[in-house]
């Protein structure tokens, strides 16, 4: 018991110094030389459609370096490409803590949040875009267009044409749910 009042202060302290450095960007010259390097092989191979070597290579580059938002970045290019937008805004997240105003992870996080429906929350990135850039960037453009595309996804969802609903089973065909099935 004497030694529980040290303990808590220890940890409320190791706490707030780990939650103070959470949240701070890193510059790109503060990661480690050799996760940078395996960094930019790594989306060199993304760029040749090898994602497996690519995937390898930025999370060999994360262990090495977990500040390498570059990687983070490019492992959620790569869950995009294997048609996986969840794991993809956990990545880009990733990316956004060690820097919140990361063009790039913004547009991205916009990209696969649009992809998988979420368009308000695609569209508040947009808008964080609008106001980091002075002038229009490349990934305002991108995103516009991922949110047009997952609006007509979203509209088209929503609208059952009558053909199709005239095409199911009749109700009348289906068994009552309080008889019991027919045994032979």
């Amino acid at each position: 018991m004497r030694f529980a009042a040290p303990a808590l202060a220890l940890a409320l302290v190791l706490v707030t110094v780990s939650s103070v450095s959470h949240g701070k960007r890193v510059r790109d010259d503060e990661i480690n030389p050799r996760a940078k390097a395996m960094t930019d092989m790594a989306l060199k191979d993304f760029a040749a459609g090898k994602f497996e070597a690519a995937q390898d290579g930025l999370e060999s580059s994360l262990v090495i370096d977990p500040k390498n938002r570059m990687a983070y970045i490019g492992l959620a290019r790569i869950a995009l490409k294997q048609d996986l937008p969840g794991k993809a805004i956990r990545l880009y997240r990733e990316a956004l803590v060690i820097d919140p105003n990361d063009v790039v992870a913004l547009a991205g996080q916009g990209e696969a949040l649009a992809t998988k429906g979420a368009l308000t929350k695609a569209r508040e990135n947009m808008a964080r875009i609008e106001r980091l850039c002075s002038t229009s960037c490349p990934e305002i453009v991108t995103l516009n267009a991922a949110i047009a595309k997952g609006q007509k996804t979203a509209d088209a969802a929503k609208t059952i044409p009558a053909e199709a609903l005239a095409s199911k089973t009749d109700v009348t065909d289906l068994p009552a749910a309080d008889k019991a099935p027919e045994k032979k």
